[in-house]
């Protein structure tokens, strides 16, 4: 099992304003999932299993509605993966049968993108589409088509970011649900010419494609941020697995404070830096943390600072110590509201022998110099995900809580 870390790269970071920082209070508490399923025109369920290819580990998924702009043709994809770590709806063209309406530049050329991850990219077009989950509607929003045939040719410009995910078999799902921090996937960086641009969309003419401007509204954007309302954040809510298992379901709540079902109740908030980060204190060193439902494991640190040893190549990118290890470090927002992580590492390849298991809550891997909370921190919470700029009952987002 290969380790997964989807988080998009950080330009989007200079939307952060620091006045926004200081606007979000924190309650004393972290809260837990409900033990019944919510209901209401703003839930969508998810199941965390093995997903299309059934070798998944630690995928949290759920089903996307497109449709072509304001018509009736539409149809629902399954298996795509929900991540708080990335920003806009990528779909598998593998998966797609429905013909949306291509993005094109001022010149006519088609619009495609370079979407750029912390291990990976993906190449496709912009296409637009009504998006529909569970009872809401991002209406005519830009999305990318993933693998496409019709854009084959990956440019060198792209692949120098990190190899292309283009296909079912590479990306584990059918596609990626961005519900992170952030509004666009770029924000103002991709929206000027010139060398500061880090080059996510491009204008394809003929066999050739030249990175382009692309001003925000055109951007693939966060589908959330699109919603007529429940649109400043989202709650994930799984239950807690004290053991790994097959599979488990959970909620995606939209909405933070807009319904009876997505109050903060008593989790704390935790603001970002201009980064998009918090900072985990581990030993009484500081590192920047995250909470990202599109990793599939615990990654934190390298063997030699977090004291666990790493896998061989049968369980490579993972930390197999020889019995399971409990492991504690401090989040801490820009708002100063700390919270003390108690979670516990097992042998990876151990994990990974047991087949059909793919529900791992003690799966961990080094990633140097930063704590990636992945999947597994989010079993037994409600994680709220603020969205920038937008009001919440306790300040402005991006914030986290929980």
């Amino acid at each position: 099992m290969r380790s997964v870390s989807l988080r998009e790269v950080e330009v989007v970071a200079s939307l952060v304003l620091a006045a926004l920082l200081s606007t979000c209070g924190g309650s004393n508490g972290s809260s837990s999932p409900s033990s019944s399923s919510p209901s209401g025109n703003n839930v969508q369920t998810v199941v965390v299993n093995g997903g299309p290819t059934g070798n998944y580990t630690n995928g949290v998924f759920t089903n996307v509605t497109l449709c072509v702009p304001g018509s009736s043709s539409c149809q629902t994809v399954n298996n795509v993966l929900v991540d708080t770590g990335s920003f806009g709806l990528r779909i598998l063209a593998s998966a797609l049968t429905l013909s949306l309406p291509q993005q094109n530049d001022a010149s006519g050329n088609p619009v495609v993108e370079c979407a750029q991850f912390v291990l990976s990219t993906m190449w496709g077009p912009v296409r637009t589409a009504d998006v529909k989950l569970g009872g809401e509607v991002a209406g005519s929003i830009p999305i990318e088509i993933v693998g496409d045939p019709g854009f084959s040719t990956v440019p060198a410009g792209c692949s120098n970011h990190g190899p292309p995910q283009q296909t079912q078999a590479a990306l584990g799902t059918n596609g990626i649900l961005g519900i992170g921090l952030f509004i666009n996937d770029c924000g103002g960086a991709c929206s000027v010419a010139g060398a500061g641009n880090p080059g996510f969309y491009y204008a394809c003419a003929g066999s050739g494609c030249q990175i382009i401007a692309q001003p925000t509204s055109n951007q693939v954007k966060n589908p959330v941020a699109a919603f007529s309302g429940d649109n400043n954040g989202t709650l994930l809510q799984l239950p807690t697995v004290s053991a790994s298992t097959s599979s488990v379901s959970g909620s995606l709540i939209f909405g933070i404070g807009t319904q009876s079902n997505n109050t903060l109740g008593s989790a704390k908030v935790f603001t970002v830096n201009g980064a998009g980060n918090l900072t985990a204190t581990f030993h009484s060193n500081s590192y920047p943390s995250f909470l990202d439902s599109g990793s599939n494991a615990y990654f934190f640190l390298s063997s030699s600072a977090s004291g666990i040893p790493a896998c061989s190549t049968q369980a490579s990118g993972f930390y197999c110590p020889s019995s399971p290890v409990n492991v504690s470090a401090t989040n801490r927002g820009a708002n100063g509201t700390n919270n003390a992580v108690n979670f516990t590492i097992d042998n990876a390849a151990t994990l990974f022998a047991n087949s059909g298991e793919n529900v791992l809550p003690s799966l961990g891997g080094p990633n140097a110099g930063s704590f990636d909370w992945g999947l597994p921190f989010f079993f037994g919470r409600n994680v709220f995900t603020a969205i920038e700029t937008r009001n919440t009952p306790v300040g402005t987002g991006p914030y986290w809580a929980y």
